[in-house]
């Protein structure tokens, strides 16, 4: 069990980690939180429609992992638009469409943030240094949304695009300084991988 997930009996998955590992999870997933920011009625008074009706902005985030984690529905940068007036359209589908959907993507990554912290946290290490963490299976779906997250936010921070070969990052030179990074993008990404495998099972 030692770096990665395995199922358990009724669903779920469990993971051995240890202090160290449980630190940088838990460390990743409050700068997670802080980089997506509060919720959108936080500030308003107690009207619990608020937020139920709440538009979100029309423009893509300036920061690159914003915009990797709430990006544009109707762009493909693969795909250009043949005309000036079909990119227009597009741009207004996509404001559109993130105007009333942002609040609520980002109340779900949010959210899964808060259950990754919340479960470390309930950790009872086993004095040696570590501890079983075993989840449900709706902290599962939930830590698999916040690895995700967590990946794509380090991977838009590295530069690393889809199509980047895993193999180059492992042979980074340990005097790199995107070392560390690279090996905590790499690390998650086994973590997510496993998770995938137990709720597939």
């Amino acid at each position: 069990m030692p770096g990665h997930f395995e199922p358990l009996p009724g669903g779920g998955a469990a993971v051995a980690l240890d202090d160290v590992e449980i630190s940088i999870i838990r460390s990743l997933a409050v700068q997670l939180l802080e980089l997506i920011g509060p919720g959108p009625a936080e500030d308003a008074p107690d009207d619990p429609l608020a937020e139920l009706f709440a538009e979100g902005p029309s423009e893509p985030p300036t920061d690159p992992v914003l915009r990797r984690l709430f990006p544009d529905a109707y762009s493909d940068p693969r795909q250009q638009p043949a005309t000036a007036q079909e990119a227009e359209e597009r741009r207004a589908s996509s404001a559109e469409f993130r105007r009333f959907t942002e609040n609520d993507l980002r109340a779900r990554k949010r959210e899964d943030a808060l259950a990754m912290i919340r479960s470390l946290d309930a950790l009872t290490s086993a004095g040696d240094g570590g501890a079983v963490l075993k989840l449900s299976a709706e902290e599962s779906r939930q830590w698999l949304g916040a690895l995700n997250d967590l990946r794509l936010a380090i991977g838009s921070r590295l530069e690393i695009g889809d199509d980047d070969d895993g193999d180059l990052l492992y042979r980074l030179p340990d005097e790199d300084p995107r070392k560390p990074m690279v090996m905590a993008y790499l690390w998650l990404g086994g973590l997510q991988e496993t998770l995938v495998s137990t709720l597939l099972t």
